[in-house]
């Protein structure tokens, strides 16, 4: 080769760009990790500097042993025993949550938690894939339009005429049930209560928000009760946690098809088609409904309504399927787990399940909407006891849109060594609530916290000072506070009551292996209870009809 031929464009670019692409990759890394440093010390000169526990991970921090414990909310109380009612722990590549523990501060966090605490990118990630951008993702005004145009829905007076539907779907458990023992040699039968729990909160919820009997109690196949029981007997592996957990910081993790992600997929495009199918055939029907005095004041009623250009809460298409998803999600999840914690605990405690039937067998018939919110107290009190201690969505996880200042109701140590009655929070700050902390926590609740006793909620001093100042529902964050307090409450424990009440008058049950029979907490989409050696979230009892 001619030293002095000149070299050709292209092998120049060629010899050239590497390099280049190479310092600037280097360039963007630089300013990335700069911004970083200075968010970071912005962070630090306005956030309160707070006590907490060391990492035990270099990567992880703690995140990983409170993903793997079997009783996280202990953890979270023991430290706010060590550390104060407000404390810090170190999370995943560095980043730190302050976690919250005291009633005054967690009252203000949920009063400001749509514009001021919002939630994590995470977050709207993991529901926008699950559910859509209905109610649980929406956030600011958007949240306050979609949350106003669905409350009808759930006032007293919707709840009262959908008694009537939480019966029937109890009432026909029971006869699946009946016929079962009655074929058995013994006068009992080994019943595996959660999939009937599972069945009975979906088939009502068809029925209640959308008109539609999906027949899973009468065991007719259909497809999103068949992915919502895989969820069940597919339980989160080793590397769905790390995914997870690596995703707080990069959420575009959650792209990688693990298995669980493809079930979540799956689950969301079932449920849109049925939704899409119950909104076809409503607004076919809609105008003969309203010619015949329907009610628009329905679930899907509302939705329709709320789909026209002219409608003071209008809502897209995307919206109303994705409030469709919600409702589904949540009237599969939430009840069904709870209604199965009541039955182990009252199979634990037989003094309390005869205590409570002798109670509904002297009320004589089954009560009304208004008796079962005022009549029964101890039916109340079992409900209430069981929601304290076994509250469906574990925590509250946020970050801070804007600099804040949490007020405390007692003060607490600083890092540096002073004493502070108020915490500053920097724009960025991650926030979070452990929801069975609070609910069983000692020093709120008392020494016996942790100890199934319905009769707390009995007595004038069964409530303590410190639990009275925890603002929510009865005191229980089990419905969270503030404009995002679950808007299906009254829907959720009607229901409860109402099935407890037709389960316990009818049947008597014992955990298949005895009172002291191990249960552990495992994952539906949702925490779940499971008899320790059963697949899935299987929850063995003995029943036999009551004489």
């Amino acid at each position: 080769m001619n030293l002095f031929t000149i070299p050709s464009p292209s092998s120049l670019w060629t010899t050239v760009r590497p390099g280049g692409a190479f310092n600037i990759a280097c360039s963007f890394a630089a300013l990335w990790a700069f911004v970083k440093v200075l968010r970071m010390l912005r962070w630090r000169v306005k956030t309160t500097q707070l006590l907490g526990p060391p990492r035990t991970s270099l990567v992880y921090g703690v995140s990983h042993d409170l993903a793997i414990s079997q009783n996280s909310a202990a953890m979270y109380e023991r430290w706010a025993t060590e550390y104060g009612v407000v404390y810090m722990i170190p999370s995943v590549l560095g980043q730190t949550t302050v976690v919250l523990c005291d009633p005054r501060a967690i009252a203000h966090f949920y009063t400001r938690e749509i514009r001021t605490y919002v939630h994590t990118p995470l977050s709207l990630a993991l529901l926008e894939a699950a559910v859509g951008k209905g109610l649980l993702w929406a956030q600011g005004e958007t949240h306050k339009r979609q949350r106003k145009a669905l409350t009808p829905a759930f006032s007293n007076a919707a709840i009262r005429k959908l008694t009537s539907v939480f019966y029937d779907s109890a009432y026909k458990a029971k006869g699946k049930w009946d016929t079962v023992i009655e074929s058995s040699k013994d006068g009992d039968a080994v019943i595996e209560v959660q999939n009937w729990m599972n069945h009975i909160s979906l088939d009502t919820v068809g029925i209640a928000g959308f008109s539609h009997d999906f027949g899973s109690l009468d065991g007719k196949p259909a497809s999103v009760t068949e992915v919502f029981d895989t969820f069940g007997s597919n339980q989160p592996s080793a590397m769905n946690e790390f995914f997870i957990l690596l995703a707080s910081v990069f959420p575009i993790i959650l792209k990688i098809p693990t298995k669980r992600r493809n079930l979540f997929k799956k689950l969301s495009v079932t449920m849109e088609q049925i939704s899409n199918e119950l909104l076809i055939r409503s607004r076919r029907e809609k105008d003969a409904n309203m010619s015949q005095g329907g009610e628009e004041n329905s679930l899907v009623g509302l939705l329709i309504k709320s789909e026209g250009q002219d409608a003071e809460l209008h809502m897209s298409a995307e919206e109303v399927v994705a409030q469709m998803k919600v409702l589904l999600l949540a009237g599969y999840e939430t009840t069904s787990g709870d209604l199965t914690w009541a039955l182990i605990e009252l199979s634990r405690h037989p003094d309390v399940q005869t205590r409570l039937r002798e109670e509904l067998l002297a009320f004589g018939p089954d009560p009304t909407y208004d008796q079962l919110k005022a009549n029964l107290p101890y039916l109340d009190a079992v409900v209430h006891e069981t929601l304290r201690l076994r509250p469906p969505v574990p925590e509250s996880v946020r970050v801070a849109a804007e600099d804040d200042v949490l007020p405390l109701s007692e003060p607490v140590r600083t890092a540096s060594g002073n004493m502070t009655d108020s915490i500053s929070i920097a724009k960025g700050t991650l926030i979070t609530i452990s929801i069975p902390a609070i609910n069983r926590s000692s020093a709120i609740w008392g020494p016996d916290s942790k100890e199934f006793k319905p009769d707390r909620w009995l007595t004038e001093d069964g409530i303590g000072g410190k639990a009275k100042e925890v603002q929510g529902h009865r005191h229980l964050l089990t419905f969270v506070d503030g404009p995002r307090a679950c808007l299906g409450k009254d829907f959720a424990i009607t229901e409860f009551k109402t099935v407890l009440s037709v389960l316990v008058k009818n049947f008597v049950f014992e955990m298949r292996d005895g009172p002291n029979t191990p249960v552990e907490a495992a994952r539906g989409i949702l925490p779940r209870p499971r008899v320790v050696g059963e697949d899935g979230t299987g929850v063995p009892l003995r029943i036999r009809q009551y004489e």
